[in-house]
């Protein structure tokens, strides 16, 4: 399992602002190109994010999923990305002084992927779920900067 971990100076109100958010997915998950649809209960449990993966011509439409949501704590999700395959990731948070911890976990669950030893996979994962974190904490930040003016 991949682990990646970030401060972000926000709230942890301001991060899952954006991660109840569905339509905001593609502008911090690195990999989702495009938000075909949002369903209107996301992000409860059994909910889903309708999403495109890929860059044109070569888009594979496909979902995320809800498996586990507590508010201003953790969003749990299943990830689906064939023919790589699908996955969970599980973003927890922790807040202190107005500092958000935010620790992201993935495990690729079925497919090819899932055939890399994780010596492989885990780098590759954490670099890209670096960027994403960083994409994340961008929102967030420039979410509570706007509060505040």
């Amino acid at each position: 399992m991949s682990e990646t971990e970030r401060l972000i100076n926000a709230s942890a109100a301001d991060v899952f602002a954006v991660l109840a958010d569905g339509w905001s997915y593609a502008a911090w998950v690195v990999g989702a190109s495009r938000i075909r649809d949002v369903e209107p209960d996301w992000p409860l449990p059994g909910s889903s994010i309708h999403h495109s993966v890929g860059a044109w011509p070569l888009l594979i439409n496909d979902t995320t999923t809800v498996i586990r949501y507590e508010p201003l704590r953790l969003l749990e999700l299943k990830v689906r990305a064939w023919p790589t395959g699908e996955g969970t990731v599980e973003l927890e948070a922790s807040e202190a002084d107005g500092v958000c911890h935010v620790v992201m976990r993935e495990r690729m669950t079925k497919g090819p992927a899932t055939l890399l030893p994780p010596q492989v996979a885990d780098p590759l994962l954490h670099v890209r779920n670096a960027e994403t974190l960083q994409r994340l904490a961008l929102l967030a930040e420039g979410r509570a900067k706007n509060k505040g003016a």
